[in-house]
C-alpha cells in the first residue's frame, strides 16, 4: 500500500482581536483578504492570488497557552535570507518583540535559520530560509532554535 501525499493546507488560527490580526498579517505576507464575514460570526481568509493561507477566527480572550499541548509555533520558509530580513524590517515596524536578537540558525552550525516572534496574540511563529545563515549564531546549544528556549 503507498503513503499518501500530505500537503499542509490552510492554518486556522483563533484570535481576540480580528481587524488587529488582519492588519498584522496583511503588513507581514502581504496577504488579501479574501473572504469576511458579513454577521457576527467574526472570521476572515487570508492569502495569496486566491490561495488560502490563514484562517482567523474571533472565538477567544487572553493569550496563547504556550503551557498547555497543542500547537507548539508555526514556520513560514520564505526563499533566502534577505526575504527573512526583509520580514524581520516589517516585524521591527510593526513594533514586534524577539525571541531571540536578530538571524539566528537552527542550531549550531546549520545553512537554515531565522527569525522567532509572536503573533498580536502570543502564537509563535518563525519565518527561516532554508540556505544562506551560516555563520549565524545558534542561540541554544545542543538543541533547536525553534524550541523558543
Amino acid at each position: 500500500m503507498s503513503k499518501p501525499a500530505l500537503k499542509t493546507g490552510h492554518v486556522a488560527l483563533n484570535v481576540t482581536d480580528l481587524d488587529r490580526s488582519i492588519a498584522f498579517y496583511e503588513a507581514l505576507f502581504a496577504f488579501d483578504v479574501l473572504a469576511r464575514s458579513k454577521d457576527e460570526r467574526a472570521w476572515a481568509l487570508l492569502g495569496n492570488e486566491g490561495v488560502l493561507s490563514i484562517a482567523l477566527w474571533q472565538q477567544s480572550d487572553g493569550e496563547f497557552p504556550t503551557a498547555l499541548p497543542g500547537l507548539h509555533h508555526l514556520s513560514f520558509e520564505v526563499a533566502d535570507v534577505a526575504a527573512v530580513r526583509a520580514a524581520e524590517q516589517t516585524l521591527k515596524g510593526l513594533g514586534v518583540e524577539f525571541a531571540y536578537d536578530g538571524i539566528v540558525a537552527h542550531g549550531e552550525g546549520a545553512p537554515s535559520g531565522g527569525v522567532f516572534f509572536n503573533d498580536p496574540d502570543g502564537v509563535r511563529l518563525e519565518i527561516y530560509a532554508t540556505t544562506g545563515v551560516d555563520g549565524h549564531p545558534a542561540p541554544v546549544p545542543d538543541a533547536p532554535t525553534c524550541g523558543f528556549f
